[in-house]
């Protein structure tokens, strides 16, 4: 069983604006030190035209998980997450995720769609968290998902912040 992940993040940026600081390598290395917490390290960068993909690791320190996650997989959560960007065509633009608990079973991935709306855009992330331990995966899901979103929500803060600046 998986437990789905949804979130719409609003920017009062144009979708071209918004697409090319996803796809800038200056961005990636800025927002991991900014919102990526400790030892977040940006391992690879690819980029085409219009396009990038990243390759990167982060850490969720012990003390700020659930304790159900804790009891089964105790110490820090070393998080290998992987984000690759299309080129825009016109005013939409598409991404794929993964990310993958180092040591545990557990996987998050999804799909990310930019659109423009009206001066602005828009990103819609559809995605699942997945963790294949018997009994008690759906509840670290659910954990997994609140954390995902939480990031998802400081990200988005940084973005307008990188954006406005």
């Amino acid at each position: 069983m998986s437990r789905r992940i949804v979130h719409s993040s609003s920017y009062s940026f144009p979708a071209a604006e918004v697409h090319a600081a996803l796809t800038d390598e200056q961005y990636w290395r800025d927002r991991l030190e900014q919102v990526g917490g400790p030892g977040a390290a940006l391992e690879q960068v690819t980029t085409g035209p219009g396009t990038i993909s990243v390759s990167m690791s982060q850490t969720i320190p012990a003390e700020h998980l659930p304790g159900i996650v804790t009891k089964i997989r105790p110490g820090d959560l070393l998080i290998k997450r992987t984000e690759t960007w299309n080129a825009l065509v016109g005013e939409r633009a598409a991404c794929t995720f993964t990310a993958e608990v180092e040591g545990a079973p557990a996987t998050i991935s999804g799909t990310q769609t930019m659109t423009s709306i009206g001066t602005g855009s828009k990103v819609q992330l559809d995605g699942r968290a997945e963790v294949k331990i018997p009994l008690i995966g759906g509840k670290i899901e659910g954990a997994i998902a609140d954390e995902v979103l939480r990031l998802i929500e400081k990200e988005q803060e940084f973005t307008h912040r990188w954006l406005g600046s």
